[in-house]
C-alpha cells in the first residue's frame, strides 16, 4: 500500500472562470493560474504523485510551459493515472477537502465525485469530496483564495493477485 498527500492553493480574480472538480460553477470570481487553475484536481494529482514517488504536478505539466497553458486539469489528472498503472498500482480510494469562504460547494460534490472516478478509472464510491470555511481567517476566510487538500491510496496490483488466491483456498 502506498499513500500520497496533496494540497494545491490559487487567488481568486475577477474575469476567470471557477473550475473544481473539472465543473464550471458560477461564481464572480474565478482561481488565477497557468492551466484552468482548479485546485481540486491539482491537490488530488499532487496526491497521486507523492504516492507513486514521482515528484508534483509543477515538475510534470510546468506552468512555463505554453502546452499547459489554459488546459483541463481533468486532462492533467488522466496523464497523472496512467503514471499510476504504468508503475503497477490500482487507486484504492481518494479523499479530499476544499477550504473556500464561498461559493457554497455542496451542490456540485456528485459531478465533481464522477468527473474524478471517470478519469481514475474508479467507481465513484472510491471518491470524496468534503468542503470548509476559513470563518473569516486569512486570506481564504477573506475570500481572496481557494485551497484543497488530497490524500490517495493506492494498492501494488501484484498484492492484490496474492490476496485473492489466500481468499480462494
Amino acid at each position: 500500500m502506498k499513500v500520497g498527500y496533496g494540497y494545491d492553493v490559487h487567488p481568486l480574480v475577477k474575469g476567470r472562470k471557477l473550475i473544481l472538480g473539472g465543473i464550471e460553477i458560477p461564481f464572480i470570481k474565478g482561481l488565477k493560474g497557468h492551466s484552468d487553475a482548479d485546485v481540486l484536481l491539482h491537490a488530488v494529482c499532487d496526491a497521486f504523485l507523492g504516492a507513486i514517488s514521482a515528484g508534483d504536478i509543477g515538475q510534470h505539466f510546468p506552468d512555463t510551459s505554453a502546452e499547459y497553458k489554459g488546459i483541463s486539469s481533468l486532462i492533467l489528472l488522466k496523464k497523472v493515472y496512467k503514471m499510476v498503472k504504468a508503475r503497477g498500482f490500482k487507486i484504492s480510494n481518494v479523499d479530499t477537502v476544499i477550504v473556500a469562504e464561498k461559493p457554497y460547494l455542496g451542490l456540485y460534490f456528485l459531478r465533481m465525485r464522477r468527473n474524478i472516478a471517470k478519469a481514475l478509472n474508479i467507481e465513484i464510491e472510491n471518491v470524496n469530496i468534503k468542503a470548509t470555511k476559513g470563518e473569516g481567517l486569512g486570506f481564504i476566510g477573506q475570500g481572496k483564495g481557494m485551497a484543497a487538500y488530497a490524500v490517495a491510496l493506492l494498492e501494488k496490483k501484484k498484492n492484490i493477485k496474492r490476496r485473492l488466491k489466500l481468499y480462494r483456498k
